[in-house]
């Protein structure tokens, strides 16, 4: 008895890679006066400060946009800065009091509203209407702590605020970042990883 087995396929290969950011969005993002002090406070002031022994705290936020249509786009850094003032007091707070949600701060919240970051913020300026993503906690350094979360969209906006928070719905504001407008449409999602670096000095 013969017998014959035939097998053909096609494999086809689709990369997850994400792609780079229109160059006149990054432009327009770095050339905000609130991205520039927040870079020259990250490279330049930050270890001046470091070698002078002063303590420093510094926020980074990078963020992944993710298509409905399965691409990726890479837009980066977002920003630097703003490691608000109601973090700061809660933490002094904590080191009298300490309470479980010390260790919370890893819920994401994005928004439209597009007036400049500041540490008196205590929320986001305009909330998207989208749940809140719980992140993961992690520490990309022994003095920096990490938190990747990211926020489905069910419809149409441009997202140009973040703010990390250490509950789901209220809680304290650690750091809001305001950034060039990243549209979305239902079905998107953006990936937000926020680094809270802090240094000893010295």
């Amino acid at each position: 008895m013969n017998s014959e087995l035939n097998l053909s396929g096609v494999l086809g290969i689709k990369s997850n890679l994400a792609t780079p950011a229109p160059f006149f969005w990054r432009l327009s993002n770095v050339l905000r006066w609130s991205y520039i002090k927040g870079w020259i406070a990250n490279f330049i002031t930050v270890p001046i400060a470091n070698k002078f022994g002063i303590m420093t705290a510094m926020g980074k936020l990078e963020a992944v946009l993710n298509k409905a249509d399965g691409t990726r786009v890479n837009y980066g850094v977002l920003g630097y800065r703003v490691v608000t003032t109601a973090f700061v007091n809660f933490v002094v707070d904590q080191l009298q009091t300490e309470t479980s949600v010390f260790g919370d701060f890893k819920y994401h919240d994005s928004g439209v509203g597009s007036t400049a970051e500041n540490i008196t913020d205590t929320g986001i300026e305009t909330t998207d209407g989208e749940s809140r993503a719980t992140g993961t906690q992690t520490e990309s350094a022994a003095n920096a702590y990490r938190s990747v979360g990211t926020i489905s969209y069910t419809t149409t906006k441009a997202i140009v605020e973040h703010g990390l928070f250490n509950d789901v719905s209220a809680g304290t504001l650690m750091d809001r970042t305001v950034f060039s407008a990243v549209n979305v449409v239902n079905g998107d999602s953006i990936q937000f990883t926020y680094t809270l670096t802090v240094s000893a000095g010295g």
